[in-house]
C-alpha cells in the first residue's frame, strides 16, 4: 500500500520568518496522522526549519547537484543539504526542466546521485498543453520516466516518489479532472508493474501536482492511485494546507 503524501512546493516564496510561522502552524494543526507531510522551501532556510519541524514534517530542497563538490557556483550537494537536515529532494519538476533546461540525462545524474546516497526523491513528470491536445500524452509522460528513472531496480525504486504534473495546469488555475488525473495515474502505476512487479508498483506514492487545492484534492485524493499531491500554491496558507492534507 503506497504511502499517502501531501509536499508543498513553496517554489521562491515567503520570506525565513513567514516561513517559520508557516510551518510551526502545520506542525501545530489538527491534521490525519497517517499522511506525510512535506515541504520544500527555498534552500536558505531548510536548516531553520528542519529544527521547526521537531521530525513531525520533512523539510526538502527544490534544487540540488549531482556533484559531490567542486566548482558549480551557486548550487547544492546531497551531503550539504543532507546536513542541515533535509532528506528529501525533487528532481524534473517541470519550472526546472523549461526554465533552466535540465534534460533527462541531467535527471537521471540526479536520480542516480540520491541513490547512491541514500536522498529520498519526489521525480516529477507531466506533458505541456500541445501534447495533450495532441493526444500523445502518455507516450511523452512514459518516455520521461524511462530516460531518467526507470533504469533503477525494485529495491531502489521504492526510495522514489513520483509526481505527475500537467505542465498545462501549473499555476494556470486549469487543473485537469479527477478522471484525467486517474487516467495518467493508472497508466504510472501500470507501467510500475510491468517493470517492477506487483509488489513494489503498489508500494511507490504517485502525487498529482496541477493546481491541487482545498477546493478540489478531496475529488483528486478519491481516485484510487492518486496517494497525495505536490501543492504550489496552496501550501502558502497553513489553513489551505491542512484542508488538503485531511481531504483524504
Amino acid at each position: 500500500m503506497a504511502q499517502k503524501i501531501v509536499a508543498g512546493n513553496w517554489k521562491m516564496n515567503l520570506s525565513a520568518g513567514e516561513g517559520k510561522t508557516l510551518v510551526s502552524e502545520i506542525v501545530a494543526g489538527d491534521r490525519s496522522s497517517d499522511v506525510a507531510v512535506m515541504v520544500f522551501p527555498p534552500s536558505l532556510y531548510v536548516q531553520k526549519l528542519s529544527e521547526v519541524a521537531k521530525n513531525e514534517i520533512s523539510v526538502g530542497v527544490q534544487n540540488f547537484n549531482p556533484n559531490e563538490s567542486g566548482a558549480f557556483t551557486g548550487e547544492l550537494a546531497i551531503s550539504q543539504v543532507k546536513s542541515v537536515g533535509s532528506s528529501i529532494g525533487l528532481i524534473g519538476h517541470s519550472e526546472r526542466r523549461s526554465l533552466f533546461g535540465e534534460s533527462d540525462a541531467f535527471l537521471k545524474l540526479k536520480v542516480d546521485a540520491a541513490i547512491a546516497q541514500g536522498f529520498q526523491f519526489i521525480f516529477c513528470c507531466g506533458e505541456p498543453l500541445e501534447i495533450r491536445e495532441a493526444g500523445t500524452e502518455f507516450n511523452y509522460v512514459k518516455n520521461q520516466l524511462e530516460a531518467s528513472l526507470f533504469h533503477l531496480s525494485a529495491e531502489q525504486m521504492k526510495n522514489g516518489i513520483i509526481a505527475y504534473e500537467p505542465v498545462w495546469a501549473i499555476g494556470t488555475g486549469k487543473t485537469a479532472t479527477s478522471s484525467q488525473a486517474e487516467e495518467m495515474h493508472a497508466e504510472i502505476r501500470s507501467w510500475l508493474t510491468e517493470k517492477y512487479g506487483e509488489d513494489t508498483a503498489q508500494s511507490v506514492s504517485i502525487l498529482y501536482g496541477g493546481s491541487c487545492n482545498n477546493k478540489n484534492a478531496k475529488e483528486l485524493f478519491a481516485c484510487p492511485n492518486v496517494d497525495g499531491g505536490l501543492i504550489g500554491g496552496a501550501s502558502l496558507k497553513a489553513e489551505s494546507f491542512l484542508e488538503i492534507i485531511n481531504a483524504f
